[in-house]
């Protein structure tokens, strides 16, 4: 268990990016705290990720709470690593689609102030309303293919803390809207990546003119539009020497509740791939370009583009894009991507443990939610690697068939890596290599490694206990009968628990065993 929670192992490696953002003392135990995230089987409490690394034991398990409560680095700064690192490796080229979506982590307790009382989507309905108290957040994800899934993946890099009104009165501060919180997270996004052309993809909450006519200069955002929204014609050019404030629009234009009854509505039939997880679908969709006003609001410039079903299987609906010259086919394949969200907030709850922590100071609140939730992004990132070096395995049941690998399939891989570690880590890697005869290598093994004995030193004698003295004791023979057997029975051990915890067939507990007794 200690070889998990060994700083120079292969989480050292993967982390490496985010070293900076550590001092070393804090690094140490970051890395601790990600494996310990990745192993535990339940919940994401500091100490059951503690335990699952094997530091139950440790008595200093308060400064592993101070790494989210009181530690002094940038969860801004981390989410800028990851994108870099998402991008790189899954949207080297070409624009980069970002889906934003808020939810609500069920969270209760009179010490967390952010929290407040919201609508539960998925309990209510149309005609059921149901509230919950909670904590909601607004999450930034990369939606892009992964191409040994065979489908799109949302991996979140960018999450906020939405605290309720409430939390704003009682602190006298004003609230910030959802909308708010949007305009902010997507100028930082395109600080971030100057050099892309980047696709906002949100759903009907974020389609409001304010945040449209501040987020269009950054970013084309794509999202829902009302059939009955107020359409207008592009404004007269004004001729010279006119009296008066400039005109904002031109003509009112028939809304698309009225496009879509009228008989001579030109339609256009393409197929769209990945259509909600279904494959392919065919629709019908028309388009224009219009002018969205309402008073008192900025107007937004956009295409618009209707959609129905020539099978009658959905209502019709309506897009926007604030990008006039992106093609409607483009616009709707990037907004069948946002489905993957959906997706990746179950799987976290479910995979993750999100919703299982219990901090209750405001920091440690603000830090952990998006800290499992990068998580999913880390996973992918280590096992699309995985995935060059050995072709990830779909894990299936004779009730469940799959052909591609999931997110469990992927969280799995990643978790067999380190518990490979853990069971074939005999001693730290050295660039200086030193050749031993086959016949005394136990024997040389077990003096090279005298720190690893207790022994310590009272008044300048120096104390050996029994065991250690019987070990030393030992001829080269009897030490490699010794050591073979534990390292058999190491391997067994790990790999019995890894099957009993995670669900894992140990399918090469015997093969191993075996290959480390002929050592």
């Amino acid at each position: 268990m200690a070889a998990l929670s060994d700083p120079t192992g292969v989480m050292s490696d993967w982390l490496r990016p985010f070293s900076p953002l550590f001092t070393r003392p804090t690094w140490r135990r970051v890395q601790a705290l990600i494996t310990g995230a990745l192993l535990a089987p339940q919940r994401r409490t500091v100490t059951a990720v503690l335990r699952a690394v094997g530091l139950e034991g440790t008595s200093r398990f308060a400064r592993y709470h101070a790494v989210l409560n009181r530690g002094r680095w940038s969860a801004l700064a981390a989410s800028r690593v990851l994108l870099t690192l998402l991008v790189a490796a899954f949207a080297p080229t070409g624009p980069v689609v970002i889906g934003l979506d808020d939810t609500i982590e069920r969270r209760w307790g009179a010490k967390i102030e952010a929290r407040g009382i919201y609508r539960d989507p998925v309990r209510s309905s149309h005609g059921h309303f149901v509230k919950t108290s909670g904590l909601r957040w607004l999450a930034a994800m990369l939606l892009v293919p992964i191409p040994w899934t065979g489908r799109i993946w949302a991996l979140p890099f960018l999450t906020a803390l939405c605290p309720s009104e409430r939390y704003a009165a009682g602190r006298r501060v004003r609230h910030k809207k959802l909308t708010d919180w949007a305009r902010q997270m997507i100028v930082q996004v395109a600080r971030w990546l100057p050099e892309r052309r980047i696709v906002l993809v949100a759903d009907r909450s974020f389609s409001a003119l304010d945040f449209l006519d501040a987020a269009r200069r950054q970013v084309c955002v794509i999202s829902r539009l009302r059939l009955d929204a107020r359409l207008f014609a592009p404004a007269v050019p004004r001729s010279p020497h006119t009296i008066g404030r400039p005109r904002r629009t031109g003509a009112r234009l028939p809304t698309l509740n009225a496009h879509l009854a009228h008989p001579q509505t030109q339609w256009r039939r393409i197929t769209v791939p990945g259509w909600y997880g279904e494959g392919e679908r065919l629709v019908e969709i028309a388009t224009g370009e219009a002018l969205w006003s309402h008073p008192g609001l900025p107007v937004a410039p956009l295409r618009w583009v209707l959609i129905r079903d020539p099978l009658g299987r959905f209502k019709a609906q309506a897009l926007l894009c604030t990008d006039l010259a992106v093609e409607p086919a483009d616009i709707l394949s990037w907004f069948v991507r946002r489905w993957s969200i959906e997706v990746t907030y179950p799987e976290a709850r479910r995979h993750l443990g999100v919703e299982t922590q219990r901090q209750w100071s405001d920091r440690a609140v603000a830090r952990t939610t998006p800290a499992l939730l990068g998580l999913y992004s880390f996973v992918a990132l280590q096992a699309d690697d995985l995935n060059r070096q050995q072709t990830l395995v779909a894990r299936s049941a004779a009730w469940y068939r799959k052909d591609k690998p999931t997110f469990s399939d992927a969280l799995a891989a990643v978790r067999r890596r380190l518990w490979a570690e853990a069971a074939l880590l005999t001693s730290h890697s050295s660039a200086n290599a030193e050749k031993v005869p086959r016949l005394d290598f136990a024997h040389y093994a077990a003096k090279q490694s005298a720190s690893a004995m207790r022994i310590r030193r009272s008044g300048g004698i120096l104390r050996i206990s029994r065991s250690d003295a019987e070990v030393l004791l030992m001829s080269p023979i009897q030490m490699r009968r010794r050591t073979a057997a534990m390292a058999s029975v190491k391997v067994k051990s790990l790999l019995r628990y890894q099957a009993a915890e995670y669900g894992l067939a140990p399918c090469g507990s015997r093969s191993s065993a075996q290959r480390v007794t002929r050592l």
